[in-house]
């Protein structure tokens, strides 16, 4: 069983900052793929960011140059740095980690980005 809780959401300004953080507890291990997801109202989810191990990481095209994910494994917890934040970010942002056996969800985080 997997539990993963979010956490760094909220209203920020076009061009602010936020820093979203997953806490995952369970059957977490350092491989094990985790991410973000995000969906806006009225669209699909959509991948923001995954990484794998420690450091290999893909990044939607969409956020590429202004997200970074990272993880500490000593903590169990998988962050998403989001810079340079635009109106079309707005979003509930999930945490997903991916294990052999079945892919788990947080509940959601909610950023909105506006003026």
């Amino acid at each position: 069983q997997v539990q993963l809780v979010e956490s760094g959401g909220g209203l920020v300004q076009p061009g602010g900052s936020l820093r979203l953080s997953c806490a995952a507890s369970g059957s977490i291990f350092s491989g094990t793929v985790m991410g973000w997801y995000r969906q806006a109202p009225g669209k699909q989810r959509e991948l923001v960011a995954r990484i794998f191990g420690t450091d290999s990481t893909n990044v939607a095209a969409s956020v590429k140059g202004r997200f970074t994910i990272s993880r500490d494994n000593a903590k169990n917890t998988v962050y998403l740095q989001m810079n340079n934040l635009k109106l079309e970010d707005s979003a509930v942002y999930f945490c997903y980690a991916a294990t052999s056996s079945l892919n788990y969800w947080g509940q959601g985080t909610q950023v909105t980005v506006s003026s």
